[in-house]
C-alpha cells in the first residue's frame, strides 16, 4: 500500500493529544460497529504509565528475553496472521462449550457458529464481541460445529467492568487476562491514536503473576524470568520522528500504555488484528524497533484492590482535565511489594514452544 507522505491536518491533531494527555486515563476506542467501550477510562488496560519507575527486575527480565539482539516483532497483518474479531448482536445463537479447563473457565453459552472467525494456527482464539450488551467473549482452541463445541478453557468480560478473573484461573490468555483490549488494531491507528496496552509474549516466564494478570504458566520459579503480567515501556528517549505517522501511533502508544506479557511464546512477539489493511511497510519499521530500548516498569502502586482493573489516578492536580502535561508519580501511595501476587499452580498450561510468525 502506497501512504502519502503529507500529515492530513486530523492526524496530526490526534496525535499531538495523545501526546498532552499524559498520565489522564484514557478511554479505549470502541471496536468498529459498535459503541461498547473497552473497560472503563480508569482500567489498568487504559491507564498511560509513561511516569511510573523502572522495575527492579527491569535489566534481568530483558536479559532473559535477549532484548540487547532482538527487534520487536509485529505477529499480524493480512490474513493469516494477526488475530480475527467477531462483533455479533443478541440474535446470534449460543451454544454450551465443553473446556478442557472446566474450573477455570467461565460456563457461558457462548455465541458461536459456523461464522465465527478463528485464529490461525495451534492455539484457535475465537474473540467475540456481542455489541448490544457490550460483552466480550474469548475462547482457547475452539473447535466444534452445529451445537457440538470445544476449546480448551473460555473466558467472558463485560467491557463495562474492571472486574478481573478469580486469582489462579486462567482465561483464554495464559495470564488470565483478556486478549482482545491488548490488541493493536487499524482502526485505531487509522484514527491516530491508541490509549491502551499492547499485548506480547515472551519465550519463558516465571511461575507467578503480576496485578493485573491472574495466571502463571511458568517454565521456571526464577524471579530473573518475567511473570505473566509484567509491563514493559518503550524508552521516552527513544527517537520516533523518523518513522511514518502510522507507525508513530503504535510507538507512542508503547511509551505511553506500554506492553503487557500475557502469554508464553516466542520474545516480543506483539499483538495486533488480523487485517487486509494492515501495510507491509508500516509492519516493516516495527520490526526495526530495538527490545533494548524498553524497561519493564513497576506499576504496583496504581493497584486499589487486587481484584479489580481499576487503576490509582497518577494525573496531576484535582480538576479533573484531561490536559495533564505533568503527572506526579504514584510510587509512593502503596506498600505492595514489587514482586505482585503469588502465582498459581500451572493447572492450564499454554504455548511454551516460540511461535514463528510474519
Amino acid at each position: 500500500m502506497v501512504r502519502s507522505a503529507a500529515r492530513p491536518v486530523w492526524l496530526v491533531v490526534a496525535l499531538l493529544t495523545a501526546t498532552l494527555l499524559g498520565a489522564a486515563p484514557a478511554e479505549a476506542a470502541a471496536p468498529p460497529t459498535t459503541n461498547c467501550q473497552v473497560f472503563p477510562s480508569d482500567n489498568i488496560w487504559n491507564t498511560d504509565i509513561s511516569t511510573m519507575p523502572v522495575h527492579a527486575r527491569s535489566a534481568q527480565w530483558l536479559a532473559s528475553m535477549a532484548a540487547s539482539t532482538t527487534k520487536l516483532h509485529p505477529d499480524f497483518g493480512a490474513p493469516p496472521y494477526g488475530f480475527p474479531y467477531n462483533v455479533v448482536d443478541s440474535t446470534h445463537p449460543k451454544v454450551s462449550v465443553s473446556f478442557q479447563y472446566p474450573s477455570e473457565s467461565d460456563p457461558g453459552p457462548y455465541p458461536v457458529g459456523v461464522d465465527t472467525l478463528i485464529e490461525s494456527g495451534s492455539d484457535r482464539h475465537a474473540l467475540i464481541v456481542n455489541r448490544d450488551t457490550c460483552t466480550l467473549y474469548e475462547l482457547y482452541a475452539l473447535a466444534g460445529s452445529g451445537s457440538s463445541w470445544t476449546a480448551g478453557s473460555g473466558a467472558i468480560f463485560p467491557l463495562g467492568s474492571d472486574a478481573l478473573r478469580p486469582s489462579g484461573w486462567t482465561s483464554a490468555d495464559a495470564a488470565g487476562l483478556p486478549i482482545f483490549p491488548g490488541l493493536v488494531r487499524w482502526d485505531e491507528v487509522q484514527a491516530g491514536a491508541i490509549t491502551h496496552a499492547i499485548r506480547f509474549t515472551a519465550q519463558q516466564t516465571d511461575q507467578s503473576f503480576l496485578w493485573p494478570a491472574r495466571h502463571q504458566a511458568g517454565t521456571a520459579a526464577n524471579p530473573s524470568l518475567p511473570p505473566m503480567g509484567a509491563r514493559f515501556r518503550l524508552k521516552a528517549s527513544y527517537d520516533i520522528s523518523h518513522f511514518s505517522v502510522q507507525t508513530q501511533v503504535i510507538l507512542r502508544a508503547m511509551q505511553h500504555y506500554g506492553l503487557i506479557l500475557a502469554d508464553n511464546g516466542s520474545n516480543w512477539f506483539f499483538s495486533g488484528t488480523q487485517d487486509a489493511a494492515w501495510p507491509d511497510s508500516l509492519l516493516s519499521e516495527l520490526k526495526t524497533v530495538p527490545a533494548g530500548q524498553l524497561d519493564a516498569v513497576d506499576e504496583s502502586s496504581l493497584m486499589i484492590d487486587p481484584n479489580s482493573g481499576a487503576a490509582r489516578s497518577c494525573a496531576s492536580g484535582s480538576s479533573g482535565s484531561r490536559w495533564q502535561i505533568a503527572p506526579f508519580r504514584c510510587a509512593a501511595q502503596s506498600s505492595i511489594p514489587w514482586w505482585g501476587l503469588p502465582g498459581s499452580p500451572p493447572g492450564a498450561p499454554r504455548r511454551s514452544t516460540p511461535r514463528f510468525g510474519r
